[in-house]
């Protein structure tokens, strides 16, 4: 089932001025210099500890980068280019444009490039689903400014093949370190019903509060599935653990097969 997402009001901000690569690819977490005209990459902002600030898909667009972030953090992201732009020549302004994904699989929704044209979107519930099998975290509910991109989920917006960027020491440090202690995983529930609450706290054995929900669905193909993030002592895809009283199983991201 194809799931269209309306990312038309969302934040959307056009990168210009002479400096725009080389500003952003200081600025983002993969490599955004590296985009041929047309291409675009998902990247995550972080803060000098190394946390996510915002999730943000770059566009190429030849003569700008289209920057794309959830609405909750457009603004936030704005204020974090411009009040590092001081000397270089860059520019950001907000842009109203239609722009939509089609996530026709929990894949896609990693891959799917931006389309630029009016079209109506899907509605909200059956978007959920699908970002919940994908495993892709929302802002403000499965990430925020507390956790580790590496902990999130969120591993492939990073390249550790470009130069520096902000974050980005304690972040190769802690990834060589092995210094997750909790990440984001999924939950596939042995028996279906209604969804387990978001915050219900995640037990294993040998740990009563080995993790918490933070996104919980029903799947037409897969039934009832959450989003937690797990201490590593209960991460492992296949372990057993209960979530608001229910058995459930950990699965990789994204949910498959599906």
């Amino acid at each position: 089932m194809s799931v269209i997402v309306d990312q038309s009001g969302w934040g959307l901000l056009r990168a210009t001025g002479a400096d725009r690569a080389r500003f952003l690819q200081g600025m983002l977490s993969n490599d955004v210099a590296g985009l041929a005209p047309g291409a675009w990459c998902r990247s995550v902002a972080l803060n000098v500890k190394g946390r996510v600030l915002a999730v943000v898909d770059a566009v190429n667009e030849g003569d700008a980068y289209l920057l794309i972030t959830e609405a909750i953090t457009g603004d936030k992201l704005r204020q974090l280019l411009e009040r590092h732009a001081i000397a270089d020549d860059v520019e950001f302004a907000p842009v109203e444009r239609a722009v939509h994904r089609v996530w026709d699989s929990p894949a896609a929704v990693w891959s799917a490039p931006p389309v630029f044209e009016a079209r109506p979107g899907s509605p909200a519930t059956e978007i959920e689903i699908r970002r919940v099998e994908a495993g892709l975290p929302r802002y403000g509910v499965d990430v925020s400014e507390d956790y580790f991109p590496f902990e999130a989920n969120l591993e492939r917006t990073l390249s550790f093949q470009k130069g520096c960027y902000i974050g980005q020491e304690v972040v190769v440090r802690a990834t060589t370190r092995g210094g997750a202690k909790k990440k984001l995983v999924g939950l596939r529930f042995v028996e279906d019903g209604t969804p387990v609450a978001p915050g219900a706290i995640v037990s294993a054995e040998g740990r009563d509060e080995a993790g918490l929900v933070t996104s919980s669905v029903i799947s037409p193909t897969l039934g009832a599935i959450a989003l937690a993030y797990l201490h590593h002592s209960a991460w492992a895809p296949g372990t057993r653990v209960r979530a608001g009283g229910r058995a459930a199983e950990v699965c990789g991201l994204p949910f498959g097969p599906v």
